[in-house]
């Protein structure tokens, strides 16, 4: 059979797949550089928080987190209600002015009034151990 030769049925295929190739190598770009991840734009980083901080007791070392890391109270991580993994966030206590640096890396805290749970090692750094709660500041920082 004659086909005109905009209508030949092995070049549409071929162009086809060419445009499917294409395609997806200018998404493939635009990932790698936009680097859409779920977390936010450096310059539009949520506000600062105030609220009650507590922590973790020594005795939940080595057991799980939400995002799969193992929990260690040397480390200084803490648990947030809606930041992603991996947020990094300047907590101050205004009472002192210490302030630590920690990574979200768990869900938490369940008890309404607290906004952040914070690993021991993290909380002997901010010096808030004795007093058990402590009103702090969070403020996001980056991404890791």
């Amino acid at each position: 059979m004659n086909f005109p030769k905009l209508l030949n049925p092995e070049k549409s295929v071929i162009f086809a797949f060419m445009g499917l190739k294409f395609l997806f190598r200018i998404i493939l770009l635009l990932g790698i550089f936009l680097k859409a991840d779920y977390a936010f734009a450096q310059d539009s980083l949520p506000m600062p928080e105030c609220g009650i901080a507590s922590y973790y007791s020594k005795k939940w070392d080595g057991r799980r987190t939400s995002s799969g890391e193992k929990l260690s109270s040397k480390k200084n991580t803490a648990a947030h209600r809606t930041l992603p993994f991996g947020t990094l966030v300047r907590v101050t206590d205004p009472e002192n002015c210490n302030w630590v640096i920690v990574k979200i890396n768990d869900r938490g805290p369940h008890i309404k009034k607290r906004i952040i749970d914070l690993s021991w090692g993290a909380a002997k750094e901010l010096g808030i151990i004795a007093k058990g709660l402590a009103k702090v500041e969070v403020e996001v920082i980056g991404f890791k």
